[in-house]
């Protein structure tokens, strides 16, 4: 057989391909269960995005299917065995401060800018145009390839759990959600809802009381905003003084505001993806470490005091006893994604950790759950996926290591990440890009992008693999 330019048939399908990736991207496919409903569980407008792709499945002459709108296929090939490659159509929500819309996809300086360019619709939308390729060229394959979507792997991850309970697992296979060049392990990751119920409790002189606290939409990214509302006959001056100090000193933007008969404070942070939270600036343990100078209420006191004695510069569970890491999967992580507090109501906080390849899931848990039991918390839900590792000498790490060596000339060293793809849920999967290395990773931030030039380098890297992984 003739040796495929794969970069070269990239190429020749690259205007099509950023024009369905622009019209992909304009679907705001965050989940919304409000708006759910028969075939859109997690939402209309995921429903939507998981449709179009297959949608485009069945213009170009492949098998298709639409697992009850939890996840779907894209399948080419004949054969016993099949290859997987696993995608998500869902996206985090866009947050503020975007240069241009997040729904509105735009290229400036070979960047291509909207929410899920990189996490996961670019990467999907390369894994697509890679298998159309091989099927184009009419590569003869022994094997079958499914391109699978999810639609709820920014969340629980239920796509997959209903999709693999109807579905046949793949042989092998690779997730395109990560860096290149292999990521053969990846962290054991926990989410963790810790919540107890504030007793009556009423501010004395010179104390305000906490009314509220808010802070974060997703537990696995870094929150960028928090808000408190606080009440009480205190001097509102003095206090927004305090405010103003306090951001002045630590260099962050927020502001203090007298409002509905109190006072509203409100910080800005830096998102960042939770497997990496010491990288982002967390809105909500800002919010706690200045509170903490603030004279509350009793309830208001010890939700604050719990914030900053477990969690504030703690981003590698030192102050909650579980700190530690191994040679190739590195630290610990803790990403304290979700608050709330409500006076007489709700205290509660999520938790994002992600433990190395030596740790133990359930005793993290019990370690957590034992300290924060001194405040009144307990958990009240746990989702747990354990680490996930591919052997170096397997065949998979072998087949992919060869392609990238190949079209980049660089060594495919293996890696370990903090995050979690559906790499995970395989047999034996590991996540492949699109990330190259030395570039900036925006998933889950403002202005999230891809580099255009990266994007048809991946494209062309996954054409080659699934070809090598079923021929």
């Amino acid at each position: 057989m003739t040796e495929v330019a794969w970069y070269d048939e990239v190429l020749k399908r690259k205007d099509e391909m950023l024009e369905e990736l622009k019209e992909f991207l304009a679907i705001e496919s965050v989940l919304d269960e409000a708006d759910s409903g028969l075939g859109a569980p997690f939402g209309r407008k995921i429903a939507e995005a998981l449709e179009y792709m297959l949608k485009l499945g069945e213009r170009d002459g492949f098998k298709t299917k639409n697992v009850d709108g939890y996840a779907g296929h894209i399948e080419y090939g004949e054969g016993e065995e099949l290859i997987g490659v696993l995608a998500h159509v869902d996206v985090v929500p866009a947050g503020d401060g975007w240069t241009s819309p997040p729904f509105a996809p735009e290229i400036r300086d070979g960047k291509l800018y909207a929410r899920g360019a990189i996490d996961d619709k670019g990467p999907a939308m390369a894994a697509y145009f890679a298998l159309k390729i091989v099927k184009e060229l009419g590569l003869p394959l022994s094997k079958r390839v499914r391109l699978i979507l999810g639609g709820d792997e920014e969340s629980q991850w239920r796509c997959m759990a209903h999709y693999f309970e109807r579905e046949e697992m793949p042989t092998m296979g690779f997730s395109p959600d990560a860096d290149f060049p292999i990521i053969s392990a990846e962290k054991g990751l926990l989410d963790l809802r810790f919540a107890g119920t504030n007793e009556k409790s009423e501010a004395k002189d010179g104390e305000w009381k906490l009314v509220q606290f808010k802070a974060g939409q997703r537990v696995n990214v870094v929150p960028d905003l928090a808000e408190v509302k606080l009440a009480g006959e205190g001097d509102v001056f003095e206090l927004k003084e305090k405010v103003q100090d306090f951001l002045l000193t630590h260099r962050i933007q927020g502001y203090a505001e007298e409002r509905n008969e109190g006072v509203t404070i409100s910080i800005k942070g830096r998102a960042h993806h939770g497997s990496e939270p010491e990288k982002g600036l967390n809105a909500a343990l800002e919010m706690a470490r200045l509170l903490a100078a603030i004279p509350l209420d009793s309830a208001g006191r010890q939700f604050i005091e719990t914030i900053n004695r477990y969690l504030v510069d703690s981003f590698f569970g030192e102050k909650l006893g579980i700190a530690m890491e191994d040679e190739f999967t590195g630290r610990l992580t803790v990403n304290a994604g979700i608050f709330s507090y409500e006076a007489e109501g709700e205290r509660m906080i999520r938790l994002n950790v992600r433990y190395p390849k030596s740790g133990e899931g359930e005793k993290i848990c019990e370690a957590i759950e034992e300290k924060l039991a001194d405040d009144h918390f307990r958990i009240t839900e746990i989702d747990h996926k354990p680490a996930h590792f591919v052997e170096p000498d397997h065949s998979l790490i072998r087949i992919l290591s060869k392609v990238y060596e190949e079209q980049t000339g660089e060594k495919a060293e293996l890696l370990a990440i903090g995050g979690g793809t559906y790499a995970r849920v395989l047999d034996v999967g590991v996540a492949f890009g699109p990330l190259f290395k030395g570039r900036e990773e925006t998933a889950h931030q403002r202005d999230e992008h891809i580099v255009v030039e990266d994007l048809l380098k991946a494209t062309a890297i996954y054409a080659q693999a699934i070809y090598e992984l079923a021929k």
